[in-house]
């Protein structure tokens, strides 16, 4: 299963602003989350095993983290011409079916996708109570056929540093999944030759 890894966006960027509807048509926006200690982004879709193989996790984690203060958020960027099951419609049924406590949001112009960065589905980014970036990468080491278990280990070790005002532990190592699909001519400057399409 071909696959591609994070950016790794440089540590203390500003977290790029976003108003971006979610399933039920609401607005969300990057300041709803004022003063929340942390705000994790994180680029999801429907199709992709890669996120499939960690989804339960992610709504786990997203729960918990939620109720001590951090603001979260979920993001799907797909071309939905190519892959359909992306689609808002589909988000809706599918936070629904997981049990979603966050906004799940629908980026369709793909612009919040590459203000972030974000190259690949699941991709986490957090950030602390200045909006800087203090993590960005995998979930935990876990991938589909791996045999390696899905704990979400990394980005909760992130987190509770953040919460804690301590610095994020090193290293920090890239997610991995698919490509986030790019419409036609939208395909950020840092996506390399390839990995626009790369995956499932």
């Amino acid at each position: 299963m071909a696959a591609t890894a994070s950016t790794m966006l440089p540590l203390g960027t500003l977290a790029p602003d976003f108003q971006l509807p979610d399933t039920a048509g609401r607005v969300v926006s990057r300041d709803d989350f004022s003063g929340c200690p942390a705000l994790l982004v994180m680029f999801l879709c429907n199709h992709c095993p890669y996120v499939k193989h960690v989804a339960e996790e992610v709504v786990r984690l997203a729960a918990e983290y939620q109720a001590r203060g951090v603001g979260i958020v979920a993001i799907s960027s797909n071309d939905i011409a190519q892959f359909p099951e992306d689609a808002p419609a589909r988000m809706a049924e599918v936070a629904d079916a997981m049990g979603f406590t966050v906004p799940y949001l629908y980026d369709e112009t793909q612009a919040v996708a590459a203000a972030y960065h974000a190259a690949c589905t699941p991709d986490f980014f957090a950030f602390d109570g200045e909006r800087r970036l203090a993590y960005r990468g995998q979930l935990d080491g876990a991938r589909p056929g791996n045999d390696v278990p899905v704990t979400g280990q990394d980005l909760r070790a992130a987190l509770d540093a953040i919460i804690a005002g301590t610095p994020v532990a090193e290293p920090q190592r890239p997610s991995l999944g698919c490509s986030i699909k790019w419409k036609p001519g939208n395909e950020p400057d840092y996506v390399l030759p390839g990995q626009v399409h790369a995956g499932s």
